[in-house]
């Protein structure tokens, strides 16, 4: 949970930097030293990964964040002004965790391929976000945690996230105690994919990132969607749908050149089609 200003005051700067080179995105949270997941950094986070889904020079996205922490969360001190309103903030709570919802389904219905990468706290929202993602690869000194019940407000929309990515038993854990777990429970409790010293922690996020360009981003697309819909599913629908998205997948254009490359032992030409 945040414990960074309002977001009414001081920084008037862009919430979240953007960088494109070669097919990778780079989103960094720009809204130090928390980078609270305010109204405004969510808009702005959100518009530059809806214009990414439209966009097919993207291939791959990279989630970082500037400062010593990735994020802590919704910006208690915005939420709590809105106290003071009539309806004693519910109009404004409902805006913000709408929103925050909003915001990591993007993430997952995003056609390209989204990795965080964390050097610092992820908390409550910040975690969820970090759980949203396709990929996750920390620094060593990294930490997670979803603290709401501490406070007398349970992390319910960051469990969502969190059941779908950590182990059951393990993310009950992380959501009753309100506990912080270090980098290396992150990943045994599948939170992350991936733990590398400070110093290669870009470098690390980028071999991750050249991997995936070298694939069809068509196929890439197709696998991403599939992934998320198929594991909401029983095991025979699970079964009935990917058969039919494996038959459409053989149709491709780029399945056809990646099967031709492979038996004729090139390099395939990727059209994404």
């Amino acid at each position: 949970m945040s414990e960074a200003s309002n977001a009414e005051t001081a920084y008037t700067g862009p919430l979240v930097l953007r960088e494109f080179d070669g097919g990778v995105l780079r989103l960094t949270l720009n809204n130090a030293p928390a980078n609270a997941l305010s109204i405004a950094l969510m808009e702005e986070l959100k518009g530059h990964l809806d214009a990414a889904g439209q966009d097919r020079d993207v291939r791959v996205v990279i989630l970082a964040a500037a400062g010593k922490l990735f994020s802590a969360g919704h910006d208690l001190k915005e939420l709590t002004l809105h106290r003071a309103d009539e309806d004693r903030g519910r109009s404004f709570f409902e805006k913000t965790m709408k929103l925050c919802s909003e915001l990591m389904q993007t993430i997952v219905h995003l056609p390209q391929p989204v990795i965080a990468e964390i050097d610092g706290l992820a908390t409550a929202a910040g975690c969820q976000l970090v759980a949203s993602c396709d990929l996750a690869i920390c620094t060593d000194t990294s930490t997670f945690c979803t603290p709401g019940v501490n406070i007398g407000l349970f992390c319910s929309t960051p469990m969502v996230a969190l059941s779908r990515n950590v182990h059951r038993k393990q993310a009950m854990e992380m959501l009753l105690t309100g506990e912080t777990i270090g980098a290396s429970d992150a990943r045994d409790y599948g939170l992350v994919n991936r733990i590398v010293p400070k110093q290669y922690l870009t470098q690390a996020v980028n071999l991750y990132a050249q991997s995936i360009l070298s694939k069809s981003s068509l196929t890439l697309k197709i696998g991403k969607e599939a992934f998320y819909r198929q594991s909401e599913m029983s095991l025979s629908d699970a079964y009935d749908y990917t058969v039919q998205v494996m038959v459409e997948n053989m149709l491709a254009r780029d399945a056809e050149e990646g099967i031709a490359a492979f038996i004729g032992k090139r390099k395939p030409e990727w059209t994404g089609e």
